[in-house]
């Protein structure tokens, strides 16, 4: 492995990748840059003589500005480096036509077709709580439900979307609930459902059924817990019924069409921008190009890195939709008096990201090259093939859940310091780097820590990557389905009565 990366050829930075000890000399084109201080891997180091003010770039754009003199060979961060990014802004449609280089392979995976013609990777039964109130009763429910049948085939699994809130909350937090749990009612991973309330709470479950509209009745089943004298016995009953009805599912050939998969990552690193990032940004255009869908969230972290994404939008109409997703999210943040700015948190610094451009320059290829088509509202499902927008914040699990709860089957989630938890859809994690796939071995799915190594080829990397996704929608379990960690988490922020 080289000692240094210089990502793109306007860079005045260079990335060390390995630790490195002062004194070192780097050989950068023919110049001779000699290290200052000791480098930890993933930090920046100064290529040439920084004037203070001059713009510190990275993959060919500004991520900040020098606090003060920084000389060749001194560590680049957060001691004397800050964002340019201050205040909103004003934003002209400027496209730029995009291309794939990937061609449709009518390649198909192996999934479940629904009466309503969408497709599920995995056959799970779920209860849907309306309120956290009846958390435990769900609970009790299944485990009434696995004593009985042993073998729980044709199910993959069986779980409760356990969640804390549907009573107490007002005006946007309401409906953000409602509508998360409605989306999860009818994705298509799930078999079947019963949806469980308690009788007395603000997501009433007549409104929130009405509002479901109509539902596969063999497959989604009701159930008010205050309304029957023994709710355990009621809800396994109808549980049952969803069993009787399901035992006769079977994956089947599906067009790689079928598939939406979320874009996500968390617990970045220095390398997030060069090697799991990009890794994804292949494959969401090689999934378009199978006519595909993808989905990219995280709106702070496009930060810096939006005019990018607004380039790519396929119309006007397009264009303004990510231009309201970028101000609404900031108003977000000033409307809470809050700093639009600061995001990289105390792992992302720690492993080399210093401002917010630095991690949405690297965030945003996840997004490929292809053209943005949509945008979606929080909560809001997915209406074209081909890359979306969606608004939720950073947070892991709330960006997440919001994926899935867009119609995502499948989550992918690149990491550089590692994370276990999972949404309720499958969260294949890929690491950034070698070191945290040896380590976390039951985290990690994929290790694209490969692609910093000599003589690996990323075109290879890449069609290894594909094939694995492929696999997974096929059934194979990744590791947060083996060890049962499921998460739903839902925005939140207004008045809790």
């Amino acid at each position: 492995m080289k000692d240094f990366l210089q990502i793109n050829e306007k860079d005045n930075i260079v990335l060390a990748l390995k630790d490195l000890k002062k004194d070192t000399q780097l050989n950068v084109n023919g110049t001779i840059v000699q290290l200052k201080e000791d480098i930890y891997r993933g930090h920046k180091i100064s290529l040439k003589d920084i004037r203070e003010d001059e713009d510190i770039v990275k993959y060919g754009y500004p991520i900040g500005h020098a606090l003060n003199f920084i000389a060749a060979g001194e560590l680049v961060h957060t001691h004397n480096a800050k964002t340019n990014l201050s205040g909103t802004e004003e934003y002209q449609y400027n496209p730029v036509k995009t291309e794939i280089s990937y061609e449709n392979e009518n390649r198909t995976f192996k999934g479940f077709r629904r009466e309503n013609g969408s497709v599920g990777i995995r056959n799970e039964l779920w209860i849907v709580p309306t309120v956290g109130c009846v958390n435990g009763i769900a609970e009790k429910i299944i485990k009434r439900f696995e004593k009985h049948v042993g073998d729980i085939a044709p199910f993959d699994n069986v779980l409760v979307l356990k969640h804390s809130y549907g009573c107490s909350q007002l005006g946007d937090d309401h409906e953000n609930t409602k509508q998360i749990l409605l989306n999860a009612v009818n994705h298509p991973n799930a078999g079947g459902v019963l949806v469980l309330g308690l009788g007395c709470e603000n997501n009433e479950l007549p409104a929130f059924q009405k509002a479901l509209g109509k539902v596969d009745e063999q497959r989604v089943k009701f159930l008010v817990s205050q309304a029957v004298s023994d709710e355990i016995e009621e809800g396994f009953n109808l549980i049952m019924e969803i069993y009787e009805n399901a035992k006769n599912d079977k994956r089947e050939d599906v067009p790689l069409s079928e598939l939406k998969i979320g874009l996500k990552c968390g617990g970045s690193d220095g390398f997030s921008g060069i090697t799991a990032n990009p890794l994804l940004g292949r494959f969401s255009d090689y999934l378009i190009a199978q006519g595909g869908t993808t989905v990219l969230t995280e709106v702070p972290e496009m930060f810096g890195a939006e005019t990018i994404l607004m380039e790519r939008a396929a119309n006007e109409e397009v264009f303004h939709k990510v231009v309201h997703l970028i101000n609404d999210f900031k108003g977000y943040f000033l409307q809470h008096d809050q700093p639009v700015y600061e995001n990289p948190s105390p792992g992302n610094k720690a492993g080399g990201i210093t401002t917010l451009e630095d991690k949405s320059l690297g965030c945003t290829q996840k997004a490929g090259t292809s053209t943005v088509v949509d945008v979606l509202k929080y909560g809001e499902v997915l209406k074209s093939n081909g890359l979306n927008l969606l608004s939720a914040p950073g947070n892991d699990l709330i960006a997440s859940t919001a994926l899935a709860a867009a119609g995502c089957q499948m989550v992918l989630f690149t990491t550089g310091r590692g994370t276990p938890f999972g949404t309720f859809v499958p969260t294949m994690k890929i690491s950034t780097n070698t070191q945290i796939f040896e380590t976390k071995p039951h985290w990690i799915d994929f290790n694209a820590g490969v692609l910093l190594e000599d003589g690996v080829s990323e075109t290879q990397v890449t069609q290894d990557f594909i094939d694995y996704v492929i696999k997974v929608a096929s059934g194979k379990l990744v590791n947060n389905e083996k060890n049962d960690f499921r998460e739903i988490s839902i925005f939140k922020s207004g008045v809790t009565l």
